[in-house]
């Protein structure tokens, strides 16, 4: 997706403004469940609901890639129902999404529509992902990892990401090319 001009600077500066409010720096961990307790969003585990409505398992251990995560309403106040049945990684990367639409300020919208289907606004689904990301891993840290402070692997566990999230981050900055030119710039 092509972001309005400016949004993904606009991230940037949402992901360090809530990393400053939780006294974190660029390159600190973000656990999304502090953040979502600062934001005062309710953050309940899909499995809270399995004695009330034991289909749930099927989501949690059957086929838990069907269900990530999702903002419920009630009013003006938002809560995020979760799969706890992903790893840590993926559940830090749900929750990261959903606290990003609250930070966006996206409003409600019906889960379905008249005829039963979901209702799907890929723009702001696309917005959502990518605010989450700087929240995860700000340019400035993607920018250490490509320089060498921690590999692959290493910032997935600091940062608390799967790998292929630190990958999407390093390529989306462009923080491997920078890194990069500054050491070919350095060699010469």
């Amino acid at each position: 997706m092509a972001f309005q001009r400016g949004f993904k600077t606009w991230a940037n500066t949402i992901a360090a403004d809530a990393r400053a409010e939780l006294g974190l720096s660029l390159t600190a961990r973000l656990d999304p469940i502090v953040l979502a307790e600062s934001l005062d969003i309710p953050v309940i585990p899909l499995s809270e609901f399995a004695a009330v409505a034991p289909e749930v398992e099927y989501l949690i251990d059957g086929e838990p890639e069907v269900f990530s995560a999702m903002t419920v309403f009630a009013g003006r106040r938002r809560l995020i129902v979760h799969n706890d049945g992903h790893t840590p990684a993926r559940q830090n990367s749900n929750i990261g999404h959903e606290l990003s639409h609250g930070l966006l300020a996206h409003p409600p919208t019906p889960a379905l529509d008249d005829a039963g289907c979901r209702i799907w606004n890929q723009d702001i689904e696309d917005e959502a992902g990518w605010l989450s990301g700087c929240l995860l891993i700000p340019e400035p840290a993607a920018l250490a990892i490509a320089r060498g402070r921690w590999t692959v692997e290493g910032a997935a566990v600091h940062f608390g990401v799967s790998t292929a999230m630190v990958t999407f981050r390093l390529n989306a900055t462009g923080a491997r090319k920078r890194a990069a030119r500054e050491r070919s710039r350095r060699a010469a």
